[in-house]
């Protein structure tokens, strides 16, 4: 890992603290202090990270680089100050890491110990200085774990606290900010945690639009093992629709409608998608699900899709998180999930999202279908009430559930339409996981295909190729 900006110094601490929670058996507390003060007239942050996880290891950190740019120079000066401790340990041990230093022995310098006279406990702090405003850190910081706080971490309950010392020490105001949403174990597995979280996180940041309650969401998990036992990668993604309330202008939300970020979390810390779920995204045929995806674009890590014909008041969110069941070690690895296990567990989460919400994202091909609807619908409720068999006529409502003071053309037209639409939407589901439903009410050479096994896997080329990347 190289550091090429201070939010990566952070993330990087913040995500080693948290794996030594999972570590511990015991419930945690996660706690990332902001102090301010001055330095030669200059306004300095210290930014301290602690938990009462399992100790640290110097392995923890091998991955990072100083970069010797102007911008992260004038920022920091490359050192980090470590104090740690294990269950185990008679004291903490004080550390100071030089990463500006190039020869490995010179970086390490060992700081007298601190005597735990007897107490068992267990816990790691780690703090760096950069020069930056506290207002500026303090905002970044907190939307980072806005973010981080959707998956909900198991054992871990969070605070952040920023405060500041002028040069003599007196205390100037601090502030205590609760993370709304940390909360102690609960044996309820990811993916639900993932789930409300996600779901809570939608519904506040779109409160200005009056989404209220109109939240569809789709859930899907790829396991690189297909077993819940073991050290296995586990891929989990939750696809949510809203539906804005329709008092505000199109011309206010439209812009924002159109695009979808997607927040990307590793062991339950937020962090860049990597190049393998982009590919994943972009390989999704999403013509299956009735939308047209204009371009992915990549900025700073943040992954955008814009959509060409998305529903007015209609939005798409998506949320991917892959984790090891079992924490064996705590350096950030570059090898996430692979390819195939993102794009599984997205195309899981909107067949069930598809699956559990009548008439939402049909494919593109049902959607023409539908299209036809309205008039066949019309010509059916026109050749039953112009007959002259009354029988049939009685027989034909009450089987669309139609009684009979309320029989005209509008109301037997629309029952029938609506039992088109739900008759194409029963059958434009996946054929892999639907193998016993009924035969389809339009054919559609597309579900002919003999290779349909291998669907999971494949890309659409043409659709990979034509985007703008």
């Amino acid at each position: 890992m190289e550091v090429s900006s201070v939010q990566m110094l952070y993330t990087h601490l913040i995500f080693c603290a948290v794996q030594r929670c999972r570590l511990a058996d015991d419930l945690c507390r996660l706690s990332i202090k902001l102090t301010s003060f001055s330095r030669f007239g200059c306004p300095i942050v210290r930014i301290s990270v602690s938990d009462t996880g399992v100790g640290s290891k110097l392995e923890e950190y091998q991955y990072l680089k100083y970069r010797n740019n102007a911008v992260l120079t004038n920022q920091w000066d490359g050192m980090i100050s470590l104090a740690t401790t294990s269950i185990y340990d008679s004291e903490i041990h004080n550390l100071n890491l030089n990463l500006k230093e190039s020869n490995s022995a010179g970086r390490l310098t060992k700081l007298p110990s601190t005597a735990k006279n007897g107490a068992k406990f267990s816990g790691t702090e780690v703090s760096v200085s950069i020069s930056k405003s506290l207002d500026d850190l303090l905002a970044e910081v907190t939307c980072f774990l806005q973010k981080m706080i959707l998956v909900k971490i198991p054992k871990v309950v969070m605070e952040l606290l920023a405060g500041g010392n002028d040069p003599l020490g007196s205390q100037i105001g601090s502030r205590i900010l609760a993370i709304e949403g940390s909360s102690a174990y609960s044996p309820v597995e990811s993916i639900k945690c993932l789930e409300v979280g996600f779901k809570d996180y939608v519904r506040k940041r779109y409160t200005a639009f009056s989404i209220g309650e109109n939240l569809k969401v789709g859930t899907g998990v790829a396991n690189s093992s297909g077993s819940s036992q073991g050290n296995s990668q586990v891929v989990e993604a939750v696809v949510i629709i809203s539906e804005m309330s329709e008092q505000f202008p199109s011309s206010c939300i439209r812009e924002q409608d159109m695009k979808t970020e997607v927040l990307y979390f590793k062991d339950f810390v937020p962090c860049s998608n990597t190049q393998s779920s982009v590919d994943a995204l972009t390989s999704i045929n999403w013509k299956n699900y009735g939308l047209a995806l204009r371009s992915i674009a990549d900025h700073d890590g943040c992954v955008m899709l814009e959509w060409e014909n998305l529903p007015q008041y209609f939005h798409v969110h998506i949320a991917i998180h892959c984790y090891h069941r079992q924490v064996k070690q705590l350096v950030a690895q570059n090898s996430i999930a692979d390819r195939n296990l993102a794009r599984k567990a997205v195309k899981c989460a909107l067949d069930d999202l598809k699956e559990n919400n009548q008439g939402v994202l049909l494919s593109t091909r049902a959607l023409k279908i539908c299209d036809y609807a309205p008039d066949l619908a019309k010509t059916l409720a026109r050749l039953i009430l112009s007959s002259n068999d009354l029988n049939f006529q009685e027989e034909c409502c009450s089987l669309l559930g139609v009684q009979s003071q309320e029989v005209n053309m509008d109301n037997v037209g629309n029952c029938i339409r609506d039992k088109i639409v739900s008759v194409i939407g029963l059958n434009d589901r996946n054929p892999q996981k639907h193998k016993d439903a009924p035969s389809f009410l339009f054919e559609d050479d597309y579900f002919q295909k003999e290779d349909l096994m291998d669907e999971e896997y494949q890309e659409d080329e043409e659709a990979y190729n034509s985007l703008d990347l």
